[in-house]
């Protein structure tokens, strides 16, 4: 079974009870769902991350999600969410987001179901008169009738990894900035700030070493900058064929997160992704991040740091 995904129910900015019924309803598919929470404040993402039974919680932060625009929805959670089944609400709302989803990922819909039983799904057609049975066979989004399956309970304890996309570059890091400061135990602080081929040129690590030097973090390098630019030498690159390492912090920086890369910095305590392309796989892995060019994001890192190490 592909990757299952929940998209919580949110009502009047808050996460709806029913988000735990589309858990378990995740759980009879035969996986730990990730759970994407569509929120303007990513503190909305705890109330989802208080039901058990969710791998992963993801706030999807964007000033779009303010107030309800079908289009602009699909399009926000179309690049947060990773490929396999997603799962709504069979809310008015979320059954029309849930067709959106669909029809922009080019894979099939089953609306308002009541029952799951292994990959077979069973809705009502014709007003409720009958019922059908349909059998999964690979990516689709599919929306759960309320009330019809057991809230998963609480007692989760995820945390809760956030994904940027609003544009507001100070507000985001300075955000992360306080979740990591809520994290770490800065007396055993260590910390990489690692550029990848998104950097432009090798020229531009200067800025990640002009970073590092402010907060004394070393500065690593995916492979793919290794590969591609001499001046970047092969004992910074982190990765399988690199370093492995374990910091505190690990900042990626035009970093794609291939899954070279990951194997050797995806146990690091706090990961912060900074990359302009919102579908880039390291925001599956980061606890944090921010959709933005490393122009804009960098000049306000560095001065946010400069003033918290003063």
């Amino acid at each position: 079974m592909s990757e299952t995904i929940v998209i919580a129910e949110i009502v009047k900015g808050a996460v709806h009870p029913t988000t735990s019924e589309l858990i378990t309803a995740a759980q009879a598919l035969g996986s730990q769902p990730t759970v994407i929470v569509p929120c303007a404040d990513a503190s909305v993402a705890d109330g989802a991350a208080q039901y058990a039974g969710a791998g992963k919680v993801i706030a999807a932060k964007s000033d779009v999600f303010s107030n309800y625009d079908a289009a602009g929805w699909a399009s926000a959670l179309d690049a947060v969410a990773p490929a396999g089944v997603i799962l709504t609400s069979a809310s008015p709302q979320s059954k029309d987001l849930g067709a959106r989803l669909a029809a922009r990922r080019g894979i099939s819909v089953v609306q308002d179901v009541v029952k799951i039983e292994g990959g077979n799904l069973t809705s009502p057609i014709y007003s409720g008169k009958a019922m059908q049975t349909v059998s999964l066979s690979g990516d689709a989004v599919v929306t759960i009738r309320p009330n019809v399956f057991d809230s998963s309970g609480s007692g989760g304890s995820g945390d809760v990894s956030v994904v940027d996309t609003s544009g507001n570059v100070a507000t985001a890091v300075q955000e992360f900035m306080a979740r990591a400061s809520s994290r770490l135990d800065v007396a055993e602080a260590n910390i990489i700030v690692s550029g990848g081929r998104g950097m432009g040129t090798p020229a531009n690590f200067s800025h990640l070493e002009t970073l590092a030097d402010t907060i004394g973090a070393a500065v690593g390098a995916s492979r793919a900058a290794v590969d591609t630019w001499d001046e970047i030498p092969h004992s910074m690159q982190v990765g399988q064929t690199g370093k492995t390492v374990n910091p505190n912090l690990y900042i990626a920086v035009g970093i794609s997160g291939a899954i070279q890369h990951l194997a050797g910095m995806r146990s690091s305590k706090y990961i912060v992704a900074i990359n302009k392309d919102a579908d880039a796989p390291i925001f599956q892995h980061a606890d944090y991040g921010i959709v933005a060019t490393w122009e804009e994001a960098l000049p306000v890192l560095q001065s946010s740091l400069a003033s918290m190490m003063a």
